[in-house]
């Protein structure tokens, strides 16, 4: 009887263990074998942590009109340090990495890829002379038009404050000339605001529909 009642003490620490694990939201934050772990993945250097980031960036069907968001990426920190290992080319060892995760904050970074599109494009049609409707003619979209875009991270306990954000225009460019194409909003967030809840990101164009991802933590390292 003594050992039945152990057996299945062991049996439900077991379960509330493996529940635990499974729950959890993201590691955050990193120990340093977590830290060890991602800087090794960053510096394999083949597809591995492009497999990863699959399940960190969602990307999303072309609008009928209205600007393309393209996709909506959610990194953690354990994503982020894998990131800057696998951007080091010249020598890079596990320990610098460890100095360099301990120099700031965990973050969680959330990025927007916006391109333009045929009916949002480049161009704005406006009045040539001002206030004379008639007379119309193209003028390029301003580079920071992505201002216009309003960006919400939320869980069910509510929004989530950013800590840092900002916005790049990307262009093509040619021989002579460059051509507006989209641009890249980058948010950061403390990655301690972020529980086991599913987090909605949703992104409001000034034109077009607005677009909602979600992402789940607790299938995120």
């Amino acid at each position: 009887m003594i050992r039945t009642r152990i057996h299945l003490s062991a049996i439900s620490c077991a379960a509330l263990l493996v529940l635990s694990q499974t729950s959890a939201a993201f590691d955050t934050p990193l120990s340093d074998t977590a830290v060890r772990e991602a800087y090794f993945l960053g510096q394999r250097h083949d597809d591995s942590l492009a497999h990863l980031l699959t399940k960190y960036v969602l990307y999303l069907k072309p609008p009928q009109s209205g600007p393309y968001i393209q996709s909506v990426s959610f990194l953690t920190p354990y994503v982020l340090t894998a990131i800057n290992s696998s951007e080091h080319v010249s020598i890079y060892s596990a320990q610098q990495a460890q100095i360099d995760h301990g120099k700031t904050p965990e973050i969680v970074s959330v990025t927007v890829q916006i391109f333009l599109t045929d009916s949002y494009g480049a161009y704005i049609v406006r009045p040539v002379v001002s206030g004379s409707p008639l007379i119309k003619g193209l003028s390029p979209r301003a580079s920071d038009f992505w201002r216009d875009f309003r960006v919400r991270v939320s869980q069910r306990k509510g929004m989530v404050v950013p800590v840092n954000a900002n916005g790049q225009p990307t262009f093509r460019c040619e021989e002579v000339s460059c051509i507006l194409t989209g641009a890249t909003l980058t948010f950061e967030y403390p990655a301690s605001a972020f529980g086991e809840d599913p987090v909605t990101i949703q992104v409001t164009p000034p034109e077009g529909d607005p677009v909602s991802v979600d992402f789940d933590p607790t299938s995120l390292r």
